[in-house]
């Protein structure tokens, strides 16, 4: 059986105390813990030690508790000012206690019955009583004593006293857990040791001296057990949803798209529905589907000849050779605001900002609609959205755009494309991708703009996919399991 130098050192000093405390074999052996911590693991795994470990909850004094052992309780300052001046006003007792002290002291002083409240030209006095001048040790007292003696305390031996709680709520004592190690060795690891250990050190990295003089091939090396227990760890990393967002970011930037951004979340009806060519009637516009803000309620509309050529766009068509809604548009609905319930009204924005010809362009937005949380549905979502312009473009072109996204993007290994109806465009059409556990999920919804949109102005279901999970509320969990385990695979 091959030892290293360190376990062979540990389990000398081991034989000689059949049964230890880790501390005590680190002072025997003058190693230090990490050092013995290994080579105790090491004589464990073969079968020459044990290592106990005992974790046990305890009480531990603070900073406040240590600086209210040397000047005192709160309470029992302010009752040497009491004993001293018979009564006291608070201004008296500020000059003893902090301000934070201060604001619970009348309140600890009556519980105790050291104090009375009464006024006194209209301020506050404290008087004291015969029991506050009599007053003895408490339990509180002699918990504080015992922590400045132990340090830490078993939470049984002090919850005798007190309330841990109690100690906690006044920053006297936190709680925490102390783990004993106990090393003991086993009948191998004695029989070894009786037989004899040679405590010659082993060398365990090679240096360019030690091959340039040849002492190598003179030299014993360490032998390494790469199968060895070690700590797991779990380094820093980006939450999954938000590397899922950034990627996806990437691959359409890789695409050729420009991203369109938006500093706020909220937006006003204008962009958020009417540049769109949806009506002020519509049902989706009710406050059961849309949020709406209390304060700020309305916002403003953009340049005078954009908001006519909308408004004339919903009343009569306006140049687009239809005839629109048929109704009186009002500016005031317009105005109001509200968080954005869709990514389309950026594309909005940018159409009326004018863009490239060819050009392809995408926005990933904060979303927020009313909604009951389920597996596939949030109130707050992430949305990608985007448009496509060209002069030879088709309905054609627009199918092997999205079937090319869902495939490349999402993952998705089935497709297929129903008919739909949206506002803004006409055809419309929804996507729909296969899930291995929810089945077919709607995936989007696209088409071409109304000339009535573009006359007038000139994405959380994919990360499903993508982090294989059936349930969307964990885009946003806390589950450490999850964070540490989650990959993304494009």
């Amino acid at each position: 059986m091959e030892l290293s130098y360190q376990e062979k050192l540990t389990l000398i000093k081991l034989q000689g105390l059949k049964r230890t405390e880790l501390n005590e074999l680190v002072e025997r052996t003058g190693l230090d813990q990490v050092a013995v911590m290994r080579a105790v693991l090491g004589l464990q795994s073969k079968g020459l030690a044990k290592l106990h470990e005992i974790s046990e909850r305890v009480a531990v004094l603070t900073e406040t508790g240590e600086r209210y052992a040397k000047i005192g309780l709160p309470e029992r300052r302010a009752l040497k000012v009491l004993k001293e001046k018979g009564k006291a006003t608070l201004d008296d007792l500020s000059r003893v206690l902090s301000e934070d002290e201060l604001k619970p002291i009348v309140g600890l002083l009556r519980r105790e019955g050291w104090a009375k409240v009464g006024k006194e030209d209209g301020k506050l006095i404290l008087k004291i009583t015969e029991k506050g001048l009599n007053a003895k040790e408490r339990p509180i007292d002699r918990a504080l004593e015992i922590l400045v003696e132990k340090k830490s305390v078993p939470l049984g031996e002090i919850e005798k006293l007190v309330p841990v709680k109690e100690l906690k709520r006044r920053k006297i004592a936190k709680e925490d857990t102390v783990i004993e190690r106990i090393v003991e060795i086993t009948p191998t690891g004695e029989g070894l040791v009786k037989k004899g250990i040679e405590l010659k050190g082993r060398i365990s990295i090679l240096t360019p001296e030690l091959i340039k003089s040849g002492k190598w091939r003179e030299i014993e090396f360490r032998r390494f057990n790469i199968r060895a227990p070690v700590r797991r760890i779990q380094p820093g990393k980006k939450q999954p949803y938000r590397a899922f967002l950034d990627k996806l970011r990437r691959k359409l930037i890789e695409m050729g798209f420009i991203e369109m951004s938006s500093e706020s979340l909220i937006e006003t009806q204008f962009w958020n529905f009417d540049a769109l060519f949806q009506p002020q009637n519509h049902p989706a516009r009710d406050w059961t589907d849309t949020y709406r803000l209390n304060y700020p309620k309305s916002g403003y509309l953009p340049e005078r000849k954009l908001v006519e050529n909308v408004k004339a766009a919903h009343e009569h068509g306006g140049g687009s050779g239809s005839r629109g809604w048929g109704y009186v548009w009002s500016p005031e609905r317009a105005m109001l605001l509200m968080p954005r319930a869709h990514g389309t009204a950026l594309d909005a924005r940018q159409l009326a900002k004018g863009v490239e010809i060819p050009g392809k362009y995408f926005t990933i937005q904060r979303v927020f609609r009313p909604d009951v949380l389920d597996r596939t549905h949030l109130i707050e979502f992430n949305q990608v959205d985007g448009f496509v312009v060209g002069e030879d473009l088709t309905f054609r072109h627009l199918l092997g755009i999205l079937k090319r996204f869902a495939v490349e993007i999402a993952g998705a290994k089935k497709v297929k494309f129903l008919p739909d109806y949206y506002p803004f465009t006409e055809p419309s059409v929804q996507m729909s991708a296969y899930h291995p556990e929810l089945g077919w999920v709607e995936f989007g919804g696209a088409g071409i703009f109304r000339e009535e949109m573009t006359k007038a102005l000139g994405i959380d279901r994919l990360a499903m996919f993508k982090l294989g999970i059936d349930d969307i509320r964990y885009l946003f969990s806390y589950d450490l399991k999850w964070l540490r385990e989650a990959r993304i695979v494009w």
